[in-house]
């Protein structure tokens, strides 16, 4: 039984190293792009909840925080709030985030989650195609902040803090001058790799 015992916890420990392991290669903060090394944001066409099709450069001209996420995803959790209150906060200086959900069970689970978080934002149902054209979206949750000409400017992965989003809108939006993108970079939380429950 003693024997039972320590090779449980073994094999615990080991799989809790190899887990934090492969979590931490998933974490990327970066500061936001100077404008010359940003690459255009692939377009995509995805179905919103009324099942309106709705493409990416529809928001040219907007800051878009592209938001990728699933309703069993704890981190994820934590950010929507704070993409509540940003949507509210900027949509009139030229902002807009767009979530994706990666939630397999589709609108079925992800409409009333919707509803109880109360989230104000346009969310779209994602698939294998669009994550792919994004990197192949990995980790969840992992944003992309794109600037109004429609180019990725910063991508964060995992969970970061709320003023580093914060930070990049007011450099995405112009909102505060003496903000630089060389900063020191808030802490974050490591990302749920995709299938994980």
């Amino acid at each position: 039984m003693l024997n039972t015992i320590r090779r449980i916890r073994s094999t615990a420990f080991a799989l809790l190293i190899l887990l934090a392991a492969a979590c931490s290669s998933y974490n990327v903060r970066a500061a936001v792009k100077p404008e010359k090394d940003r690459k255009k944001a692939p377009d995509f066409e995805l179905k919103d909840t009324m099942g309106k099709s709705v493409k990416l450069s529809d928001y040219k001209g907007k800051v878009v925080l592209l938001n990728f996420w699933a309703t069993w995803c704890g981190p994820c959790k934590i950010e929507i709030p704070w993409f509540v209150e940003f949507e509210q906060k900027h949509k009139d200086h030229g902002f807009s985030v767009l979530g994706v959900s990666m939630d397999e069970e589709g609108w079925e689970i992800v409409k009333p989650y919707l509803e109880r978080s109360k989230v104000n934002y346009r969310v779209l149902l994602g698939n294998d195609t669009v994550a792919q054209m994004y990197g192949g979206v990995d980790s969840l949750p992992t944003s992309f902040m794109i600037d109004k000409e429609g180019r990725i400017a910063a991508v964060h992965v995992g969970l970061v803090s709320k003023s580093e989003y914060q930070h990049d809108l007011n450099i995405l939006l112009g909102l505060n001058k003496k903000t630089t993108s060389n900063r020191p970079r808030a802490g974050f939380v490591p990302a749920l790799a995709l299938g994980a429950n």
